[in-house]
């Protein structure tokens, strides 16, 4: 047989895959790296997921809902500003819909833009499409560049609000500013909008190139379960089911969505305490130990560590983040970026584990 790498296809031969935060198999470690829930979801999900495995698993037989019907008049529902189930595609995670976008409007003459620093599965969604990108770039400020990305060229344009990883937010006025002079579809992607003071529904009456994603990985405990799902104009979706793989969200999966989202308030319950837990530690480091901390609506924390000798920079990061990985900590570096390189991610774990975190800085400090 000939060499099978002289089969693939050229642009999947020079492909680098994402690359996911640290997953450790053993116990023992204090997991800040992926911005997962530190609390376990509503009890209603087991629940339905037993229900679903209830005589022996019999339903498991069948083929699930084959567009989550039901899933999907209830996310227009909770989403409110007249949206419809015409409004609503349901993924195997917001990465699922993401792709679906990409495979709906990228293409090597059809170029896909993103900002950067942003989330870093964009740029491997388009390459798995052989397609062409059009990068914008964020200066330390975080200011939205509205001129810049309406004069892109891009036939797409995602956009992550709150963006990741510096967990700072946009305003719908913002958004709406690039809407007016932005020919193409923006998508805004809202993987961390529970945790934010505004998201962009509002806008969808107002703007048909307007796509929001959302996930129930990060606000709704699901990381596990994979789903994610997006909004949009019925035009878009009808488009985005085109190109949907059959059965893209199992039985399991959807049952669990459909009860996480029934309890919004045993949700809003976690996510306001997230945000108390969050906003205390920002004050704690800024204060206490003088680190520059971006503004954040999310559920993470970027930090630019400051050493005892007052020093920053990406070795000061590095230094930080292997002296954690020492103590059995995982937080997130992205030291590919000039942007993101002194600077380490910091999820909002339990009281118990922010306390380690702290505890962990205080003495990287005293060395």
């Amino acid at each position: 047989m000939s060499d099978l790498s002289a089969l693939v296809l050229p642009h999947i031969a020079k492909l680098h895959a994402y690359t996911p935060g640290l997953q450790p198999t053993e116990s023992g470690w204090v997991k800040l790296n992926t911005n997962e829930c530190p609390y376990p979801p509503s009890p209603r999900v087991a629940e339905a997921v037993r229900a679903e495995l209830a005589d022996d698993g019999e339903r498991l037989r069948l083929y699930p809902n084959p567009k989550a019907t039901p899933l999907r008049q209830l996310v227009a529902k909770i989403n409110g500003h007249g949206l419809s189930e015409a409004n609503v595609l349901i993924g195997n995670g917001s990465d699922d819909v993401l792709n679906l976008l990409v495979r709906l409007f990228g293409g090597p003459a059809a170029a896909t833009g993103f900002m950067l620093p942003s989330y870093s599965l964009y740029p491997v969604l388009v390459a798995i499409n052989d397609g062409a990108t059009t990068v914008i770039e964020f200066d330390r400020s975080m200011k939205l560049p509205v001129a810049k990305i309406a004069a892109s060229g891009a036939r797409a344009f995602f956009l992550t609000s709150p963006n990741a990883p510096t967990g700072v937010a946009f305003t719908n006025a913002e958004l709406a500013a690039v809407l007016d002079q932005f020919p193409g579809v923006l998508v805004v992607d809202e993987a961390y909008a529970p945790f934010a003071e505004q998201n962009a529904v509002p806008l969808l009456a107002r703007y048909p190139n307007l796509v929001i994603t959302r996930t129930l990985s990060k606000a709704h405990a699901l990381a596990g379960i994979r789903v994610g799902y997006a909004l949009a104009s019925a035009a878009i979706i009808e488009l985005l089911d085109r190109v949907r793989d059959s059965y893209n969200v199992n039985r399991l999966s959807q049952a669990a969505a459909f009860a996480a989202l029934s309890d919004l308030g045993y949700y809003d319950a976690i996510i306001g305490k997230i945000i108390r837990t969050r906003d205390y530690w920002v004050g704690e480091w800024e204060e206490k130990f003088g680190w520059f901390i971006y503004p954040t609506q999310t559920n993470f924390v970027f930090a630019e560590p400051k050493n005892a000798r007052g020093e920053t920079g990406p070795a000061v990061a590095k230094s930080l983040y292997e002296f954690l990985l020492s103590r059995k900590i995982l937080v997130r570096a992205f030291p590919s970026h000039a942007l993101t390189a002194p600077f380490l991610r910091i999820s909002v774990g339990s009281d118990d584990e922010m306390f380690a975190v702290n505890t962990a800085f205080e003495a990287w400090l005293a060395t």
